[in-house]
């Protein structure tokens, strides 16, 4: 049964820490290094909810793509949810480990996890990491679908395959347009509008798209069949759980340390309920 440090440094080989965005906070949050460990379990976002369910499942190790404190914090009091998902994990033993941005530019990484998620192959990073002399590591991928389809169609993939949320998929742009090539960006991708126009792509979808840069963009782009998809943050993130955890899992044969690895299959998206306007001649579905 391996440590804790044995684990960790196995991620960190996977992830380095070096790899994450300047502002990111990522790396061992809580967790004794000497500790054995002998249950992993793999979530998008350190809740109370997840913390629970790693101290249900008697995990030793909680890895998380989004950090706990993001931003810093002044205290860890259970007076707070933050502080109390802290004392919970370390009343029972458990570590947390964060992957950030650092999983989001690996190879393969977290958009690598959504294009599979939805069949898509991928041709290159959207946003390729200069320091990576392969060209493979990056923010962001260029893929191509098996064949080309409808943004319509397309939308219902991501509906059907991506998990279940109260959102769904929002489209911008024309549902019939025709898609040959589509970059995916799994979490908030519209800082990346000026490498998707780069890119010549068909469609982007991704997370977190927000009123004023869409709009920007789609009048940028009136005479341009590019469309924007828009699904869950959480839904176009958790792909990457399961493709982490079988990271993991093949280390952990490799090596004989016979670590169980779970993924949370907690929804933790934050929106729970969605009532959709009446259709009209511009959506997906057939015109009134």
């Amino acid at each position: 049964m391996p440590r804790l440090s044995e684990v960790i440094a196995a991620l960190e080989n996977l992830w380095p820490a070096e790899r994450a965005e300047a502002w990111d906070a990522v790396g061992t949050v809580v967790g004794e290094p000497g500790r054995e460990v002998s249950r992993v379990l793999f979530a998008v976002d350190p809740v109370q909810e997840i913390a629970d369910e790693a101290v249900n499942l008697g995990a030793g190790l909680l890895v998380t793509h989004h950090p706990l404190y993001l931003r810093g914090t002044t205290t860890v009091a259970a007076t707070t949810a933050k502080g109390r998902v802290v004392h919970t994990l370390i009343k029972n033993d458990v570590a947390l480990h964060v992957a950030h941005t650092n999983a989001d530019s690996a190879d393969p990484g977290v958009s690598d996890a959504l294009a599979g998620a939805l069949g898509l192959r991928v041709v290159r990073p959207l946003v390729p990491d200069p320091a990576d002399p392969d060209g493979r590591r990056g923010l962001g991928r260029v893929c191509e679908p098996e064949h080309p389809m409808t943004v319509r169609e397309l939308a219902a993939r991501a509906a059907e395959r991506l998990p279940a949320t109260a959102q769904g998929i929002r489209v911008a742009g024309d549902p019939g347009a025709t898609v040959r090539t589509v970059a995916v960006s799994g979490g908030s991708g519209d800082s990346l509008f000026d490498h998707v126009r780069a890119a010549g792509v068909d469609a982007f979808l991704t997370a977190d798209l927000r009123h004023h840069p869409v709009s920007e963009f789609a009048a940028d782009r009136a005479d341009s069949p590019l469309a924007l998809l828009d699904a869950a943050h959480w839904a176009t993130e958790w792909p990457w759980c399961e493709l982490a955890a079988a990271q993991l899992d093949e280390i952990s044969d490799r090596r004989g340390w016979d670590l169980r690895v779970h993924v949370s299959k907690t929804v933790t998206d934050p929106w729970t309920a969605h009532a959709a306007s009446a259709p009209t001649s511009d959506s997906l579905g057939a015109p009134n």
